[in-house]
């Protein structure tokens, strides 16, 4: 193989014609780390909810929450956009566990703010600096007709939550457990698995578990497009971060130049993936 076809090239090749900005990091768990713009900040859109689910059980190991806690979805807290709770009337009580799931599996706004409330967002931001995410910052609560800004990240330090989620190792192997757990549930991840072969994802007519399974968070706003999270394979796990902005088209649809690019880009690490045995270079 000719050495100078190297992945990251090949990525950059893919997406030289994209409208926009886009950073890709990925590590796949044995040494070899993929890394285009890493270090570029991005808006968070709704991946800062992953910094905030870290935050939670964090908060529970110190016995200063807990997910069995009764909580009431306020006037305050309502918010248009993805998720549920929006259609119910305030006042309604839900578990500590129940907001938080929701947040992440269908990305609800209503119990996102639900859980910045019963947080609080300096714990939130001093535990994401504490995690060592030196450049991601939660800036506001979900109120699009307030605030611009959400949150700040960067793809490597979105990465790094889910490289020690895998490993157990972001808050305790139990809770990491837990969060892996619900991510797995995740609704949106088309942008990470949108050209997967369907062989790989679907086994509704064979009953038996899928051959690639993922656990993710995505995010999206006017500004930006991103998804990242841990695609487990036959030969293992790997972790994928893409984000993306400076694209000219802000509307809202599968076909987005940013999802068609980033599935590319996805699909490109996948087959190197599979075809190296569980590995990005050999």
């Amino acid at each position: 193989m000719d050495a100078r076809l190297t992945l990251e090239k090949r990525i950059a090749a893919e997406i030289a014609s994209y409208d926009g900005t886009m950073s890709v990091y990925a590590d796949d768990l044995k040494g070899n780390i993929i890394a285009i713009g890493e270090q570029e900040k991005f808006e968070t859109a709704s991946t800062i909810k992953t910094y905030i689910l870290a935050c939670l059980f964090d908060e529970i190991q110190k016995g200063n929450a807990s997910l069995s806690e009764m909580v009431t979805y306020q006037e305050s807290h309502f918010v248009e956009g993805s998720g549920v709770l929006r259609a119910l009337d305030p006042g309604a009580v839900l578990r500590v566990k129940d907001v938080a799931t929701l947040m992440i599996i269908v990305s609800d706004n209503v119990a996102t703010n639900i859980m910045i409330d019963y947080l609080g967002q300096d714990t939130i931001n001093d535990c994401i600096q504490k995690l060592g995410c030196r450049d991601t910052v939660l800036h506001n609560p979900i109120h699009f007709e307030r605030y611009e800004k959400l949150g700040t990240t960067t793809p490597k330090d979105y990465a790094s939550m889910f490289t020690r989620l895998v490993h157990g190792k972001l808050i305790s192997p139990e809770a990491d457990a837990e969060m892996l757990d619900i991510f797995k549930k995740q609704h949106y991840n088309s942008m990470i698995v949108g050209d997967f072969p369907p062989y790989y994802m679907d086994s509704e007519d064979t009953g038996e578990e899928e051959l690639i399974q993922v656990a993710s968070k995505s995010g999206s706003m006017d500004a930006c497009r991103n998804d990242g999270g841990i695609i487990y394979t036959p030969y293992g796990p790997y972790v994928l971060v893409m984000m993306h902005k400076n694209f000219s088209d802000s509307l809202y649809y599968a076909g987005h130049p940013a999802t068609v690019y980033g599935a590319k880009v996805s699909r490109m690490l996948l087959d190197q993936y599979l075809a190296l045995e569980g590995r990005f270079r050999l």
